[in-house]
Protein backbone atom coordinates (compact mmCIF):
# COMPACT_ATOMS: atom_id res chain seq x y z
CA UNK A 1 0.00 0.00 0.00
CA UNK A 2 1.50 3.44 -0.93
CA UNK A 3 1.67 6.28 1.62
CA UNK A 4 -1.54 8.13 -0.19
CA UNK A 5 -3.73 5.21 0.38
CA UNK A 6 -2.77 4.61 3.77
CA UNK A 7 -3.05 7.80 4.75
CA UNK A 8 -6.80 7.84 3.02
CA UNK A 9 -7.37 4.78 5.17
CA UNK A 10 -6.10 6.25 8.46
CA UNK A 11 -8.39 9.21 7.82
CA UNK A 12 -11.17 6.75 7.41
CA UNK A 13 -10.73 4.44 10.47
CA UNK A 14 -11.04 7.67 13.00
CA UNK A 15 -14.37 8.98 11.23
CA UNK A 16 -15.89 5.54 11.54
CA UNK A 17 -14.60 4.98 14.86
CA UNK A 18 -15.60 8.19 16.31
CA UNK A 19 -18.37 8.98 14.60
CA UNK A 20 -21.09 6.78 15.35
CA UNK A 21 -20.79 8.32 19.20
CA UNK A 22 -20.43 12.12 18.26
CA UNK A 23 -22.61 12.27 15.72
CA UNK A 24 -25.36 10.45 17.86
CA UNK A 25 -25.13 13.68 20.47
CA UNK A 26 -26.89 16.37 20.40
CA UNK A 27 -25.43 19.01 18.08
CA UNK A 28 -24.68 22.29 19.43
CA UNK A 29 -23.93 24.81 16.80
CA UNK A 30 -21.37 27.57 17.42
CA UNK A 31 -22.37 31.20 17.05
CA UNK A 32 -21.26 32.65 14.40
CA UNK A 33 -18.95 35.67 15.52
CA UNK A 34 -15.69 36.66 14.77
CA UNK A 35 -13.35 35.99 17.89
CA UNK A 36 -9.79 37.04 17.88
CA UNK A 37 -6.72 36.13 20.23
CA UNK A 38 -3.14 36.80 20.31
CA UNK A 39 -0.40 35.76 22.51
CA UNK A 40 3.59 34.73 23.30
CA UNK A 41 5.08 31.77 24.38
CA UNK A 42 8.76 31.57 25.89
CA UNK A 43 10.63 28.14 25.70
CA UNK A 44 13.70 27.43 26.97
CA UNK A 45 14.56 25.65 23.87
CA UNK A 46 12.60 24.71 20.32
CA UNK A 47 11.78 21.19 20.46
CA UNK A 48 9.17 20.31 17.56
CA UNK A 49 7.74 16.45 17.07
CA UNK A 50 11.10 15.34 18.40
CA UNK A 51 13.49 16.84 16.62
CA UNK A 52 15.60 20.19 18.60
CA UNK A 53 15.40 24.02 16.04
CA UNK A 54 17.03 27.04 16.60
CA UNK A 55 20.18 25.27 18.65
CA UNK A 56 20.79 25.99 22.10
CA UNK A 57 18.94 29.26 22.36
CA UNK A 58 15.57 29.88 24.02
CA UNK A 59 12.80 30.51 21.38
CA UNK A 60 10.22 32.93 21.60
CA UNK A 61 6.93 31.87 19.87
CA UNK A 62 4.25 34.35 19.50
CA UNK A 63 0.58 33.70 18.01
CA UNK A 64 -2.21 35.25 16.94
CA UNK A 65 -5.68 33.72 15.24
CA UNK A 66 -8.79 34.81 13.72
CA UNK A 67 -12.05 32.85 14.08
CA UNK A 68 -15.45 32.31 12.32
CA UNK A 69 -17.68 29.74 13.93
CA UNK A 70 -15.86 26.91 13.29
CA UNK A 71 -13.15 27.79 10.71
CA UNK A 72 -9.86 29.71 12.59
CA UNK A 73 -6.97 31.09 10.58
CA UNK A 74 -3.74 31.85 12.11
CA UNK A 75 -0.22 32.86 12.40
CA UNK A 76 2.89 31.25 14.87
CA UNK A 77 6.31 32.16 14.68
CA UNK A 78 9.55 30.78 16.34
CA UNK A 79 12.42 33.28 16.68
CA UNK A 80 15.32 32.51 18.69
CA UNK A 81 16.51 35.03 21.32
CA UNK A 82 20.17 34.23 20.57
CA UNK A 83 20.14 36.43 17.89
CA UNK A 84 21.45 33.37 15.59
CA UNK A 85 19.80 32.76 11.82
CA UNK A 86 18.96 29.48 12.71
CA UNK A 87 15.28 28.91 15.04
CA UNK A 88 13.34 30.86 12.78
CA UNK A 89 9.88 30.19 11.73
CA UNK A 90 6.36 31.26 10.31
CA UNK A 91 3.75 29.21 9.64
CA UNK A 92 0.38 30.27 8.75
CA UNK A 93 -2.61 27.60 9.20
CA UNK A 94 -6.28 27.45 8.42
CA UNK A 95 -8.41 24.72 10.76
CA UNK A 96 -12.04 23.60 10.30
CA UNK A 97 -13.38 22.27 13.69
CA UNK A 98 -16.44 20.28 13.71
CA UNK A 99 -18.42 17.22 15.78
CA UNK A 100 -18.51 19.18 18.55
CA UNK A 101 -15.24 20.33 18.46
CA UNK A 102 -14.03 16.39 18.92
CA UNK A 103 -12.46 16.75 15.25
CA UNK A 104 -10.20 18.94 13.74
CA UNK A 105 -9.72 19.23 9.64
CA UNK A 106 -6.34 21.71 8.90
CA UNK A 107 -3.98 23.14 6.53
CA UNK A 108 -0.58 24.27 7.46
CA UNK A 109 2.15 26.23 5.47
CA UNK A 110 5.28 25.84 7.19
CA UNK A 111 8.04 28.22 6.16
CA UNK A 112 11.37 28.72 7.51
CA UNK A 113 13.13 31.96 6.76
CA UNK A 114 16.96 31.04 7.74
CA UNK A 115 17.16 27.94 5.97
CA UNK A 116 18.74 29.13 2.80
CA UNK A 117 19.27 32.54 1.72
CA UNK A 118 18.02 31.96 -1.73
CA UNK A 119 14.31 31.22 -0.59
CA UNK A 120 12.06 33.62 -1.61
CA UNK A 121 8.53 33.69 0.53
CA UNK A 122 5.80 34.52 -2.58
CA UNK A 123 8.05 31.74 -4.91
CA UNK A 124 5.86 28.78 -4.87
CA UNK A 125 7.22 27.17 -8.04
CA UNK A 126 7.52 23.30 -6.24
CA UNK A 127 10.89 22.79 -7.23
CA UNK A 128 12.60 25.99 -5.35
CA UNK A 129 10.20 27.09 -2.82
CA UNK A 130 10.67 27.02 0.67
CA UNK A 131 7.09 26.42 2.09
CA UNK A 132 6.12 22.57 3.00
CA UNK A 133 2.37 22.24 2.93
CA UNK A 134 1.05 20.07 5.56
CA UNK A 135 -2.47 18.74 5.70
CA UNK A 136 -3.37 16.45 8.98
CA UNK A 137 -7.28 15.90 11.07
CA UNK A 138 -6.90 15.38 14.78
CA UNK A 139 -8.99 13.92 17.30
CA UNK A 140 -9.26 16.31 19.88
CA UNK A 141 -11.17 13.72 22.95
CA UNK A 142 -13.82 14.06 24.61
CA UNK A 143 -15.53 13.98 28.18
CA UNK A 144 -15.61 10.05 27.97
CA UNK A 145 -12.61 9.59 25.81
CA UNK A 146 -9.38 11.57 27.04
CA UNK A 147 -7.57 10.45 24.04
CA UNK A 148 -6.13 12.79 21.35
CA UNK A 149 -4.77 11.25 17.60
CA UNK A 150 -3.26 13.35 15.43
CA UNK A 151 -2.51 12.61 11.94
CA UNK A 152 -0.37 14.55 9.24
CA UNK A 153 1.20 14.27 5.65
CA UNK A 154 3.30 16.84 3.98
CA UNK A 155 1.72 17.31 0.43
CA UNK A 156 3.90 20.03 -1.40
CA UNK A 157 7.04 22.14 -1.27
CA UNK A 158 10.18 21.56 0.59
CA UNK A 159 10.15 17.84 1.62
CA UNK A 160 11.86 16.59 -1.05
CA UNK A 161 15.06 14.95 -2.04
CA UNK A 162 17.25 17.23 -3.92
CA UNK A 163 18.78 16.21 -7.03
CA UNK A 164 20.96 19.61 -7.62
CA UNK A 165 23.27 20.89 -4.89
CA UNK A 166 25.63 22.70 -6.69
CA UNK A 167 25.25 26.64 -6.04
CA UNK A 168 27.14 27.29 -9.11
CA UNK A 169 24.71 25.13 -11.36
CA UNK A 170 21.65 25.60 -13.18
CA UNK A 171 18.75 24.28 -11.28
CA UNK A 172 20.61 24.79 -8.09
CA UNK A 173 18.13 23.17 -5.42
CA UNK A 174 15.97 21.57 -7.35
CA UNK A 175 13.95 18.16 -6.20
CA UNK A 176 12.99 15.41 -7.07
CA UNK A 177 9.45 14.48 -6.24
CA UNK A 178 7.56 15.31 -3.10
CA UNK A 179 8.11 12.49 -0.33
CA UNK A 180 4.94 12.65 1.60
CA UNK A 181 6.67 12.43 4.94
CA UNK A 182 3.74 11.81 7.63
CA UNK A 183 3.40 11.79 11.61
CA UNK A 184 1.28 10.24 13.65
CA UNK A 185 0.87 11.41 17.66
CA UNK A 186 -1.69 9.87 20.07
CA UNK A 187 -1.89 11.55 23.28
CA UNK A 188 -3.90 11.07 26.60
CA UNK A 189 -4.66 13.59 28.96
CA UNK A 190 -4.98 13.59 32.69
CA UNK A 191 -4.63 15.77 36.05
CA UNK A 192 -2.41 15.35 38.97
CA UNK A 193 -3.93 17.31 41.75
CA UNK A 194 -4.11 20.95 40.32
CA UNK A 195 -1.75 20.06 37.33
CA UNK A 196 -2.48 19.55 33.68
CA UNK A 197 -0.63 16.39 32.02
CA UNK A 198 -0.35 15.04 28.28
CA UNK A 199 1.47 11.73 28.20
CA UNK A 200 2.05 11.46 24.12
CA UNK A 201 4.06 9.64 21.81
CA UNK A 202 4.62 10.59 17.61
CA UNK A 203 6.23 8.88 14.78
CA UNK A 204 6.34 8.13 10.94
CA UNK A 205 5.87 5.41 8.29
CA UNK A 206 8.15 7.29 5.96
CA UNK A 207 10.37 4.51 4.10
CA UNK A 208 13.82 6.27 3.39
CA UNK A 209 15.49 4.24 0.19
CA UNK A 210 19.28 3.11 0.30
CA UNK A 211 20.14 5.65 -2.44
CA UNK A 212 18.41 8.29 -0.91
CA UNK A 213 21.10 8.28 1.66
CA UNK A 214 23.11 9.53 -1.39
CA UNK A 215 21.63 12.88 -2.10
CA UNK A 216 21.38 16.00 -0.15
CA UNK A 217 17.75 17.04 1.80
CA UNK A 218 16.04 19.72 2.52
CA UNK A 219 15.13 19.14 5.73
CA UNK A 220 15.51 16.44 7.84
CA UNK A 221 16.17 13.07 6.51
CA UNK A 222 12.80 11.78 5.43
CA UNK A 223 11.70 14.90 7.06
CA UNK A 224 10.88 13.27 10.57
CA UNK A 225 13.38 10.64 11.05
CA UNK A 226 15.80 7.71 9.15
CA UNK A 227 13.17 5.37 8.40
CA UNK A 228 9.47 4.24 9.95
CA UNK A 229 9.71 4.36 13.87
CA UNK A 230 8.96 6.57 17.35
CA UNK A 231 10.52 9.92 17.21
CA UNK A 232 8.31 11.71 19.89
CA UNK A 233 7.97 10.42 23.29
CA UNK A 234 7.57 12.65 26.29
CA UNK A 235 5.01 13.59 28.94
CA UNK A 236 4.30 17.51 29.63
CA UNK A 237 2.74 19.34 32.38
CA UNK A 238 0.70 22.73 32.88
CA UNK A 239 0.25 24.80 35.71
CA UNK A 240 -0.90 28.61 36.13
CA UNK A 241 0.91 29.98 39.05
CA UNK A 242 -1.32 32.50 40.51
CA UNK A 243 0.39 36.09 40.39
CA UNK A 244 -2.19 38.58 41.25
CA UNK A 245 -6.37 38.07 42.31
CA UNK A 246 -6.76 37.86 38.61
CA UNK A 247 -3.97 37.47 36.40
CA UNK A 248 -2.39 33.86 36.58
CA UNK A 249 0.77 32.82 34.73
CA UNK A 250 0.65 29.07 32.62
CA UNK A 251 4.00 27.51 32.89
CA UNK A 252 4.95 24.43 30.91
CA UNK A 253 7.58 21.36 31.31
CA UNK A 254 8.15 18.76 29.59
CA UNK A 255 10.30 15.50 29.16
CA UNK A 256 11.00 14.32 25.39
CA UNK A 257 12.97 11.85 24.03
CA UNK A 258 13.33 10.61 20.44
CA UNK A 259 13.95 7.05 19.96
CA UNK A 260 15.56 7.09 16.96
CA UNK A 261 18.37 9.58 17.48
CA UNK A 262 18.21 8.68 21.10
CA UNK A 263 17.91 12.42 22.06
CA UNK A 264 16.35 13.38 25.10
CA UNK A 265 15.20 17.05 26.44
CA UNK A 266 13.67 18.67 29.20
CA UNK A 267 11.90 22.04 28.03
CA UNK A 268 10.69 24.88 30.38
CA UNK A 269 8.55 27.63 29.27
CA UNK A 270 5.31 30.28 30.10
CA UNK A 271 2.63 31.70 28.35
CA UNK A 272 1.90 35.59 28.21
Amino acid sequence: MNQKKLFASILLIIILFFGNQLWAKDATQKATKVSFEMGADVMSRYIWRGSQFGGNSPSLQPSVSVGYGNLTLGAWGAYSLSGSNTGQEFDLSLNYTFLNDALTAGICDYYFPEESADYQYFNWNKDITGHVLEASLAFNGTDKVPLTLLVAVNFYGADATKVNDDPSSPGFNSRDGIKYSNYFELGYSFNVNDISCNAFVGGTLNQVNKADNLTGYLGELGYYGTGPGIVNLGITATESLPVTEKFFLPLSASIITNPQTQKVFFVFGFSL
